[in-house]
């Protein structure tokens, strides 16, 4: 093994910190490997720019917009929209005549409108009939469906309404009217649930119905 002295322009290869004063022990701080040593190492000296860290503002900048667009992005798919009801028509009436009452079935039509972008599950529907103000009938539907996000689904359902009183009774058998006109009150209620959220929607409609004969002529609702 022969002895190389260091050059006084020769930087010193030691350790990266500077109260270290160990050498490196490949090739003792010279920066050239003996003759005869059989591994390859890279030698790196201590004031190499390399070893400095090259455009760290930059790439902690870069990240900070890339971590803000991607929570805006998620925020603005996730954030809660508004789920609506909107009423469309009566497709039938369905009379049938007992001797102290009438009873009839009521088809109607509602459209749904899911405005968010993840899907809202129908998880109760229930439906109430007033005439004159006063309850004839009601219905309640469960886990009727589940809607896609940002779509709009048709819902149709049914509610009996016997008629008991004896002057709607009366007017509604009576032969000499030709149409036997009742406004027709529905107050509606839906649960729905998305994201982990339940939330109640109501709808209150009008319609007009003939309680004499059958109707299956759809007609719209106010």
């Amino acid at each position: 093994m022969e002895n190389v002295q260091t050059p006084s322009n020769v930087p010193t290869y030691g350790a990266i910190k500077r109260q270290s004063t160990d050498n490196c022990p490949t090739c003792r701080g010279i920066g050239r490997i003996p003759r005869g040593h059989d591994q390859l190492v890279a030698v790196i000296p201590c004031n190499d720019v390399r070893l400095r860290p090259r455009r760290t503002k930059l790439y902690v900048c870069i990240s900070m917009v890339v971590c803000l667009f991607l929570c805006c992005l998620i925020l603005f798919f996730l954030f809660p929209r508004s789920v609506t009801l909107a009423p469309v028509s009566v497709l039938s009436v369905m009379v049938y005549f007992t001797p102290d009452a009438v009873d009839m079935e009521v088809t109607n039509l509602i459209n749904v409108t899911n405005e968010n972008f993840v899907p809202v599950q129908i998880v109760e529907f229930s439906v109430q009939g007033l005439i004159s103000s006063a309850v004839v009938g009601t219905s309640k539907f469960t886990n009727v469906t589940t809607m896609q996000g940002r779509s709009q689904k048709s819902v149709t359902f049914k509610i009996d309404l016997p008629v008991t009183d004896g002057g709607l009774n009366t007017y509604c058998k009576s032969t000499t009217i030709k149409i036997h006109t009742l406004f027709l009150e529905l107050q509606m209620k839906m649960n729905i649930s998305y994201l982990s959220h339940t939330e109640q929607l109501s709808l209150d409609t009008f319609e007009y119905i003939d309680c004499g004969t059958n109707s299956t002529i759809p007609h719209p609702v106010r």
